[in-house]
Order: structure tokens, then C-alpha cells, then sequence
């Protein structure tokens, strides 16, 4: 018997191999997904892995008639034509038998439950907590397991708002004096702390002062300048810790001082050590975390653990206008315990930035606009 293995991206690619090399004679004997490494352990692609055999003498099987050749003009022709819809089936059983073994492995809900529980899928909401929220609302509601989907969805609204209460979602409260605006670069760090200072000066009528250290960036410096000079709110540009305790201690009298960090790689190590040394346990100090909703979930979920370092009070996401899917907000938020401040949608400022409750996350979340 010859066994080889078979690796390609996708079942068919691996059929085409197997039939290529061993004939349609082949049979699979096992198969698998598999990982293959990317670029420095990232990026990793899913190959399909098919152990495949051909049996030259397989027993049982009836000794093929030898075709009749009839010559024809010097040409062989042959009365024997290949049953290609004997083949066609021998494959469809094959890939019909590797997707009910290799199949994503699908939790059974009753037919009204597994539509909502695929809208937590399709928001990218983990598999295993989104199981959780399905099995919560049918154990909730085993009477109605017939209900129409519309119900339903309702109930998957409030589920995910249950969980949610369990966070802070109260932002700028000001029994806090400093706030920290930390994360990646590019993902509208400085932009959010004009609207904050905004709603803080115009709304609030609160006294408010800026420092920022992203003076890796001319621009950023720039255009924070022109905000305070557009809200009548002092700026102090830190270009070492020295600046930075300086600026702290000249605000002191301030109801709130808004810090702008410089935005880096976040895998740079460097960089967040560099912010774990002006952010400590203070009492009067709040730090807030800016991640971009147009960034994938697994790099997010990278994004958080690298600031693990530093005291996380809460997160802000911004671009919510350039994205459909929101499931990441509750995977951080339940699996981190980190609460939300803020939500961002445009460049307007100081509109483009709400202030969040359950029912408008979970909305979102199960992707439903709210009026909020």
C-alpha cells in the first residue's frame, strides 16, 4: 500500500492533489487542520492535511475487463470510458465524511437560538462566551422556545446589557485630576482628548489644562495646540519626566489635566515601559486606553495585554463609523474586566464622541443601531 501526505489551503486543492499523484483509486485515511508558522509566529495561515493511501491489489475488488481495441485507421480506439460519476460521488462521500469529522464544531441551540447565536459569531464575539449568552437566555426562557426571532433578539440585547453592567462605563467623573490617554499609534489619541476637553469646558463649565509628550510628532504638538487655543485651554509640551511633574504641579489647582502620550508601536517594549514610569497608583490619576476599532480582534486582544504593565482604568474605542462588527468590545471588556469611557465616530469635534451605557454597546455589539 503507498500512503502519503497531502497539504494544501482548502479540501478541493487536497483532492486535486490525491488524484493527481495517486489516482482516483485513492482513499483518505485521515485528515486535519493544521497550522502553518508565519512571519516571527504571526500571520499564521490554515492548511488542511489529508493522510491519503492507494492499495495496488486491494482485495474484493473485481478484475477489471481489459477494453476491446479496435484499430481504425492506425489509431487505437478504446470502447472502455472512464465512470467519472462513480468518481465524482467516491469524492463527494470523502469531503462529505472530513467535514462531518473536521466540521466547525457548531453547539446545538433550537433553530431560533442558533440564528442569535450566530449574530454574536458573525460580530466576532469568541465562540466559547458567546455560548455562554445563548445558553443564559434559554435557560431564562425555556418557555419560549418557539418564539419568533424578533423576541428573541430583544432577549440577546439584554442578555449582553446584563453582562455589561457588571463594568464601569462612567468616563470623565473628575474626582480623578489627571487622565492619561495611552495606545497605539494612528489610532486618534489626540483628537479624543480635544473632545473631551470640549465637553469638559463647555458642557461642564470645568477649568481644564493640557500637557502632551507625543513629541515624537511635530504635527501632533500642532494640532493640540490649536485646540487650546480654540477652548482657551493652557498646553505644556513635556519632553522629559522633569516637563512632565512640572506641568502636573503648575495645573495642580486645575478640575482636570488632560495627558496626550506619544503614540508608538505597541510591541514596543521600550515604549511601554517608558509610560509605566509616568503612570503610577496616584490617587488623583485615571488612565485610559484608545484602541481603534479597525483593528483586528486578535491584535487588540495583543494591544491590551501589552499595556497589562500599566494600571488600565478604562477603554476608549474610536472609528466605530468605519467598522460594522463591534464583538470585540464585549470579548475585552468580559474577559479583561475593563470598563468603557468613551466611543468615537468621526473628526467632529467635540461631537463625534458619546458617552456609553449597556443598552447602546450591547446594541451595537448585536448589531442593531440604537437612537442613543
Amino acid at each position: 500500500m503507498k500512503v502519503k501526505k497531502f497539504v494544501a489551503p482548502t479540501m478541493p486543492e487536497v483532492m486535486m492533489k490525491i488524484r493527481k499523484d495517486l489516482g482516483p483509486d485513492a482513499v483518505i485515511l485521515s485528515s486535519k487542520e493544521v497550522q502553518q508558522d508565519g512571519l516571527i509566529g504571526f500571520f499564521k495561515k490554515k492548511n488542511i492535511e489529508v493522510i491519503a493511501a492507494l492499495d495496488p491489489k486491494p482485495e474484493g475488488r473485481q478484475k477489471k475487463e481489459k477494453p476491446v481495441i479496435h484499430q481504425s485507421n492506425n489509431r487505437s480506439v478504446s470502447k472502455e470510458k472512464p465512470d467519472i460519476n462513480e468518481q465524482v460521488l467516491r469524492e463527494i462521500n470523502q469531503l462529505r465524511t472530513w467535514i462531518e469529522r473536521n466540521g466547525e464544531s457548531k453547539p446545538k441551540f433550537p433553530l431560533e437560538y442558533t440564528q442569535l447565536y450566530d449574530i454574536l459569531i458573525n460580530q466576532e464575539v469568541k465562540q466559547e462566551l458567546a455560548e455562554e449568552v445563548i445558553n443564559s437566555i434559554i435557560g431564562a426562557n425555556e418557555q419560549k422556545i418557539n418564539a419568533s426571532v424578533s423576541i428573541g433578539r430583544e432577549e440577546l440585547i439584554n442578555e449582553v446589557a446584563k453582562r455589561l453592567n457588571t463594568i464601569s462605563l462612567d468616563g470623565i467623573d473628575y474626582r480623578k485630576k489627571v487622565v492619561h490617554l495611552v495606545g497605539p499609534t494612528g489610532v486618534g489619541k489626540t483628537t479624543t482628548i480635544a473632545k473631551i476637553a470640549a465637553n469638559c469646558v463647555l458642557k461642564d463649565k470645568k477649568k481644564v489644562a493640557f500637557i502632551t509628550m507625543d513629541t515624537y510628532r511635530i504635527a501632533a504638538i500642532d494640532q493640540l495646540k490649536t485646540y487650546s487655543k480654540i477652548l482657551d485651554v493652557p498646553l505644556e509640551v513635556a519632553y522629559t519626566i522633569e516637563d512632565y511633574q512640572q506641568a502636573r504641579k503648575k495645573f495642580e489647582n486645575y478640575d482636570l489635566v488632560l495627558v496626550d502620550t506619544a503614540g508608538r508601536n505597541f510591541r514596543d517594549w521600550k515604549y511601554v515601559k517608558e509610560l509605566g514610569q509616568l503612570i503610577d497608583l496616584q490617587a488623583d490619576l485615571k488612565t485610559f486606553l484608545v484602541l481603534s476599532l479597525t483593528t483586528r480582534s486578535s491584535d487588540l486582544e495583543t494591544i491590551v495585554n501589552q499595556f497589562k504593565s500599566i494600571p488600565i482604568d478604562q477603554l476608549i474605542f474610536t472609528k466605530t463609523d468605519e467598522t460594522e462588527t463591534y464583538g470585540a468590545i464585549l470579548n475585552l471588556c468580559m474577559e479583561k474586566k475593563l470598563g468603557v469611557a468613551y466611543l468615537t465616530d468621526g473628526q467632529n469635534v467635540p461631537d463625534d464622541i458619546k458617552e456609553v451605557t449597556p443598552q447602546l454597546l450591547s446594541r451595537m455589539i448585536v448589531g442593531e443601531k440604537s437612537n442613543e
